[in-house]
């Protein structure tokens, strides 16, 4: 069973599935996984640790798999050496989220992969075209990460409608089952991108606590913040802020930022520790709305026979009712 759709042709791929480039998370071993389920794995290249990504890359190298390479692009813009070791390695695509891709243009252009750029809004979605993008990805404030105020449900069509048939777009945010791809369907796009979901697997990188924390969580228990940013020193640009789950640490310091900032430098130390000790009642645990969908940490073969086998279904089942007033 597949469900076919533009981002499948130009992509190669079976199912209209897409890794989201999660910092640290998507590794290799995640990446394999969604493309050899029949997705399109995208390797988190996040801020730019070149060794992290060296290494990831030879074992991708290795895999012989098609594969995307995702960066936060205002931080890759600072070591742009990063984009040629990338480039070098004949990723099927590379994705530009948050930051202007126009400087990085020509040269993953003519290295023959497809760009994929990532939007939040309509005025970013009109520079991504008219910069060259080949993909949109509309992403809606319910998912994990860094994003802004604006919701999937109203982004993704307007968006759409901006766009036309020229570029296809991704939705992204929130969705974890087959419910989302047939509603994202509907609502215009050509596939989803798909970060908590893949989270919870036995293939992603990051800790078994952390998992089993998504797999426990509801959406109510997320909460959209620079808490942690603060907290690591890595206070992004506005307007973005980051979604997590909530914990300890978040639930003091969410609301009294400006005295966080004053007391940076010994809460920055308890959060580095938390950090390498998995203790996620002050470190964060990186996830979106969609964790209440999530009640099984899985394979992520499993997770996409599921997601498009759910959705085929929605889409029969809805395709086949006649619709009286």
């Amino acid at each position: 069973m597949s469900i076919s759709t533009s981002i499948t042709k130009l992509l190669g791929i079976s199912h209209p599935i897409l890794l989201a480039p999660m910092d640290l998370v998507a590794d290799a071993r995640l990446t394999v996984a969604v493309t050899a389920a029949g997705g399109f794995g995208i390797l988190g290249g996040g801020y730019g640790d070149e060794q992290w990504l060296a290494r990831e890359l030879d074992l991708l190298d290795q895999s012989h798999t098609r594969f995307g390479v995702g960066f936060i692009t205002w931080s890759m813009a600072k070591q742009p050496k990063l984009l040629d070791l990338v480039l070098e390695r004949k990723p099927t695509a590379v994705v530009l989220s948050f930051g202007d891709p126009q400087p990085f243009v020509d040269r993953i252009k003519r290295s023959g992969a497809i760009l994929i750029c990532q939007i939040q809004s309509v005025v970013l979605a009109k520079e991504a075209a008219a910069a060259g993008a080949d993909i949109l990805v509309a992403q809606g404030t319910e998912g994990g990460g860094h994003g802004v105020s604006r919701g999937l449900i109203s982004l993704l069509p307007e968006v759409v409608d901006t766009v036309g048939t020229r570029i296809p777009v991704v939705a992204a945010g929130g969705i974890a089952d087959g419910r989302g791809l047939a509603a994202a369907l509907m609502l215009g796009a050509s596939g989803v991108l798909i970060g908590t979901r893949f989270y919870a697997t036995h293939e992603a990188a990051g800790a078994q606590a952390a998992k089993e924390r998504i797999r426990a969580a509801t959406g109510d228990d997320t909460l959209r913040s620079i808490v942690f940013d603060i907290s690591r020193r890595n206070v992004w640009p506005a307007p973005f802020t980051g979604r997590c789950l909530r914990n300890t640490h978040l639930d003091r310091w969410f609301g009294r930022e400006l005295e966080l900032l004053r007391h940076q430098e010994e809460e920055s130390a308890k959060y580095a520790e938390a950090r390498r000790e998995n203790n996620f009642d002050v470190a964060a645990v990186i996830a979106g709305e969609s964790s209440g969908l999530i009640r099984d940490i899985t394979s992520v073969q499993d997770i996409v026979d599921r997601i498009v086998r759910d959705a085929s279904a929605l889409l029969g089942h809805w395709s086949s009712q006649t619709i009286s007033g």
